[in-house]
């Protein structure tokens, strides 16, 4: 299975096809709403079309912005899929240059303008994760936190605490819960209560 990436960054590129001008920018998105926003800051009115595609998880979408159907928004969507991209929207913005592309051309123009901004845009890797809730007394409580604190790619979301212990909620890549599961109950000699969400994974953001 090819690993997914977003974007670190907004990115742009330019292109002159033919007298039309070409302008593409993505970046990252983390919503169906920021993928909206994203578009709506991007898009210049003064333009003659602003067509785009955006990906997050399994759900997508793009447009033609009056291009004809099919020759804009599915080229973006396919060169945001064939670089292994997630959580990311593109705009392209055309400013027409009064030679007809015809639909070829413009497959070419909208998918390839799309493909040159998002292979020189960095990238992060997108790490599966699960949540895991561990209750353990404070003396084990102590130890564990120190414990994970040499450990980057696991992360503290939420604590609470009773009058004899307490408890974490852990951001933990799926690569590595079962061996922080054995960890924690190697460092509280069983006696922590661990409980783990495997699923579905959150696909959150972590540079390398």
């Amino acid at each position: 299975m090819t690993a997914l990436h977003t974007l670190a960054a907004i990115e742009s590129a330019r292109q002159e096809i033919r007298k039309s001008r070409f302008l593409a920018i993505a970046g990252p998105i983390d919503s169906q709403e920021s993928a909206r926003a994203f578009i709506a800051t991007h898009s210049d009115a003064s333009a003659n079309h602003n067509c785009w595609a955006w990906r997050f998880g399994q759900t997508y979408r793009f447009s033609d912005d009056g291009e004809p159907s099919g020759t804009a928004g599915k080229p973006i969507l396919q060169a945001i899929d064939g670089q292994s991209l997630d959580r990311v929207a593109v705009v392209v913005t055309r400013w027409f240059g009064g030679v007809l592309l015809g639909s070829g051309g413009l497959i070419r123009a909208y998918g390839g303008t799309a493909a040159i901004c998002l292979r020189a845009a960095a990238k992060i890797p997108l790490i599966e994760t699960a949540h895991m809730d561990v209750t353990c007394n404070f003396p084990d409580l102590a130890l564990v936190r120190a414990r994970l604190g040499a450990m980057p790619a696991v992360s503290v979301t939420a604590e609470k605490y009773t009058g004899s212990g307490g408890g974490l909620t852990l951001c933990v890549p799926l690569s590595e819960l079962e061996g922080t599961v054995s960890l924690i109950a190697d460092l509280t000699s069983g006696r922590a209560v661990i409980s783990t969400d495997r699923g579905p994974a959150d696909g959150k953001p972590v540079r390398p």
